[in-house]
This record gives C-alpha cells, sequence and structure tokens, in this order.
C-alpha cells in the first residue's frame, strides 16, 4: 500500500515550502488511494515548542489535508529509538566514539588546512579498549567503507553517492538523545512509509538515511524530492517574499482552497490548466510531472487565484468567513446586510476576504461623518436638487432590491434630464461618506432603506447648511 508521511518539525510554524510538501504528500496517498501520516520531529528539545506543535495542526485543519495516522511524537518514541541504536550496537553495526570537542575541532582544522572536506576519520570504528574515562560517548553508525548509493528520485531522477564521501554518522548523542537522521530511518521503518516525499534541501541526508535502512534490514521507500521555492529576486523564500506562517494567510482573507490550488502549482502543472477543484488535483497529481527546477512565488498571482475562488464559492460558504474578518476590524457582521449579499456585490471588486471587509464598514456602522474633500466636490447645491427628488421618490419603496432601486434612479435622471454621474457620485458619498462602493443601485440595496433614508436626510442638511 502507498502510504507517505509528512513530517515537520515544530521550531516554528508552517510555512509556504512546509505546506506544498504536505499537500504533495497528502495528493499522491489520496490519488492512489493509500495512507497519509502526519509525524511530528520534535526531538530538537531546545527549539521545538509546544506552541508550533498547536500551530502545525491547526494549520494542517485550516488547509483540510486530513491525515490517516497520527500525529506522531518522536519525543514519545525515544525508547524505541533507544532499541534499535542497541540493536546495531549488538550486530556491529555501530560504535560507542569517545572523541573530545577538542580533538573533534582539531581534526577539522587540520582537513580544512590541507583543503579536505571536513568529516569524522573513524579514529574509534574499531576501538577495543576499555571505555574512556571522563568521556560520555556518541554512538555512531559504521557507514559502509565501499560502493555506492543510488537514489532512483522520481523527481530528480538517478542520484549516485559513493560511500567513501560519507562518514560515521552521529546517530545518538552523548546525552542520550537520538539524531534526526535516525530517528527518520526508525520512523519511516516502523511506520513502513513507502514513498518519501520532501523537499531536496534532504537529499544529502537521504544515502545516510538508507545505509541505515540496509543496516536493519528494512525495505526503501521510494524518495521524491521537490525543490525548493525561491522569491522572485532567485533567493531562497523568506519572510521578506512573503514567507510567513501558513495561518497568516488566512487571516489575510485567503482561502484555503486557494492556497492549495496555488501551492500545487509551485513545480507542478497540467497543461496551461490554472485552477483546480481539490478533486481535480487529487485525480491529476503525479510526481512524474513535478518540475526539477525550483519555483518562483508571486503573491500577486495568488491574489488572482483567490479572486476566482471568491468569484465561484458559494456566498454562503463564504458569509462566515466574512464575518470572521468583520469581527477582527471591531465590526458587528449582524448590524448590516446579508452577508451573502455582501460577498456576491463585493467580490468582484477584492481579491481577498480582508479586503472584501475594510470596503465595507458603512454598512455595518453608522457614517462618523463625510469626507471632506469628496464633500466639498460632490454635495454641492446642485446636488441638493437631486438628491432631493430621489429622497421623495425613496420615501415611497418598499420592494428595496437593486433592480427596483435602479428604476427609482432612471426615472430621476430622465425628470431632471441629468446624466448618471450627476446623480450616482454625490449619492454614493451620502451614502457611503466617499467616492469609493459598488454600483450605486446595489450600494443602496446594502445600505437598507432607513439607514440610506437618514444618510440622504443628512447629506441633504449639510447641504442646506452650507448655504445652498
Amino acid at each position: 500500500m502507498v502510504k507517505t508521511r509528512f513530517a515537520p518539525s515544530p521550531t516554528g510554524y508552517l510555512h509556504i515550502g512546509g505546506a506544498r510538501t504536505a499537500l504533495f504528500c497528502w495528493l499522491y496517498a489520496r490519488r492512489l488511494g493509500g495512507c497519509f501520516v502526519l509525524r511530528v520531529e520534535d526531538t530538537d528539545l531546545e527549539r521545538s515548542t509546544p506552541a508550533s506543535k498547536q500551530a502545525i495542526l491547526e494549520a494542517m485543519d485550516w488547509l483540510g489535508l486530513d491525515y490517516d495516522e497520527g500525529p506522531f511524537y518522536q519525543t514519545e518514541r525515544f525508547e524505541r529509538y533507544r532499541e534499535v541504536a542497541e540493536q546495531l550496537l549488538d550486530e556491529g553495526k555501530a560504535y560507542y566514539c569517545y572523541a573530545t570537542r577538542e580533538e573533534l575541532d582539531a581534526l577539522r582544522t587540520e582537513q580544512m588546512a590541507r583543503k579536505e572536506k571536513p568529516r569524522y576519520d573513524g579514529r574509534y570504528r574499531n576501538h577495543q579498549g576499555p571505555p574512556r574515562e571522563g568521556v560520555n560517548p556518541v554512538i555512531r553508525f559504521k557507514n559502509p567503507l565501499d560502493g555506492e548509493v543510488v537514489i532512483d528520485d522520481l523527481v530528480k531522477g538517478q542520484i549516485i553517492i559513493n560511500n567513501r564521501e560519507l562518514d560515521d554518522l552521529i546517530i545518538v548523542r552523548a546525552d542520550g538523545s537520538p539524531t534526526y537522521n535516525f530517528c527518520v530511518v526508525v520512523d519511516d521503518m516502523d511506520m513502513e512509509i513507502s514513498h518519501v516525499i520532501r523537499g531536496d534541501d534532504h537529499v544529502n541526508n537521504t544515502p545516510r538515511q538508507i545505509n541505515i535502512l540496509r543496516a536493519l534490514g528494512a525495505e526503501l521507500p521510494a524518495y521524491a524530492h521537490v525543490p525548493m521555492i525561491l522569491g522572485a529576486d532567485a533567493k531562497r523564500l523568506s519572510k521578506r517574499h512573503g514567507a510567513v506562517s501558513v495561518m497568516q494567510y488566512r487571516d489575510d482573507g485567503i482561502l484555503p482552497d486557494a492556497l492549495l490550488n496555488y501551492l500545487v502549482r509551485l513545480g507542478w502543472s497540467h497543461g496551461d490548466q490554472e485552477v483546480f477543484s481539490r478533486q481535480e488535483m487529487i485525480e491529476l497529481f503525479r510526481l512524474e510531472d513535478v518540475n526539477r527546477a525550483a519555483s518562483v512565488f508571486n503573491t500577486e498571482k495568488l491574489l488572482w487565484l483567490n479572486q476566482q475562488y471568491l468569484k465561484s464559492t458559494d456566498p454562503a460558504t463564504l458569509a462566515p468567513l466574512l464575518a470572521e474578518r468583520l469581527r477582527a476590524l471591531g465590526l458587528d457582521p449582524d448590524a448590516g446586510p446579508p452577508l451573502a449579499r455582501v460577498v456576491e456585490v463585493y467580490r468582484e471588486r477584492a481579491q481577498t476576504l480582508v479586503e472584501m471587509a475594510t470596503a465595507c464598514p458603512y454598512l455595518f456602522v453608522e457614517l462618523e461623518g463625510f469626507d471632506p474633500a469628496a464633500a466639498g466636490k460632490h454635495l454641492t447645491a446642485e446636488a441638493g436638487e437631486v438628491l432631493a427628488r430621489l429622497r421623495e421618490l425613496l420615501e415611497s419603496v418598499e420592494d428595496w432590491r437593486a433592480p427596483v432601486l435602479d428604476g427609482v434612479n432612471k426615472q430621476v435622471l430622465k425628470e431632471l434630464g441629468i446624466k448618471m454621474p450627476k446623480l450616482g457620485l454625490p449619492l454614493r458619498v451620502a451614502l457611503t461618506g466617499n467616492t469609493q462602493s459598488p454600483a450605486i443601485d446595489q450600494t443602496l440595496e446594502l445600505v437598507g432603506r432607513e439607514r440610506a433614508l437618514r444618510r440622504l436626510d443628512r447629506a441633504l442638511a449639510l447641504i442646506g447648511g452650507n448655504g445652498a
């Protein structure tokens, strides 16, 4: 059975690169009817935090990347790692190394002076004497001294590493804690992982892990190393490029499906198609279609894609999400028009839910006043006549819907022999306080009958107070 795993380290939040890896693992397992495992690699005791662990779980939940097994935590498996280390010691495939930090530093200095690649020289590999007093030893794996490791990478193609390039890896530190590469091997073996899909920054770890797996007699998984994500300046993605926590994208008003759609296109393609449903991603995703070259993160493309999802998603589904963003701005979502209708009107004008929410506070609170520049330009004596006639006609309108309100606007234009800007601009200022809003009939509908009449009265009072 196909079995993939996503194995983040909780030393920070889940970022874009990790989320894409999780997505690729999830898609591969789902397409082939396999199993997707979440494993939290928290052996870095100094840097791993409960907050980061929780953030990873929240991000996976928000993205909808459901896992079949886990979450497993490496810190809960230390006894198992010790057991396997003892097995390797008993079989002569690992050994205690008593080299001190001072010895290793001196060795490194000598090797660099000779322009050699710094590496452990195996000085305790065949140590037969008594334990060295005053030194807490590490445990090193006996890496093969000859031969080579051949990786038939499902993305990068064949990779060949000569064993002479690898030194004897530490698998247990002097304090008894297991190291990353060792824990990964034991976990992949015990969990029967069939496919390891991860970033290509792990390529150098793979031959070491393969050699340990072979020493344990374990079946080797298939490997697929995905190229990294770069910023527009062709440098590794960082915070300045937008490599923030995945949950920051939620807070910025990005939809989870839009983010997943964007991530799947970072390094994978299916013809010229840009927008994919989850089901389409599952049906179409192939590791062999993943590009070998690095991908470039483009915020504008993400925003464009998010707007496509705003346009195509059921407004009733988006309404509670818009409510969250309104509350974050200190607004009461229940103090205005139905949110599904707000979504319908604004999704052609906004790329994110935050942009949508920040554009329409006037629908949920009373206006504190009019923008001085907009009022000075548009709330004039001439506008007063237009708004007064419109106010008179609106008073009798009971069916407060955009098509009906559009008919009233047109009646005013016809009666007064004016063009739409003469009505639309002062009316927009009266209703919203400034000159930016959706179509004026839709704006009237959203503001609502009572609010609209009150705001027209206020605008007319201002015009009258100015001496009109």
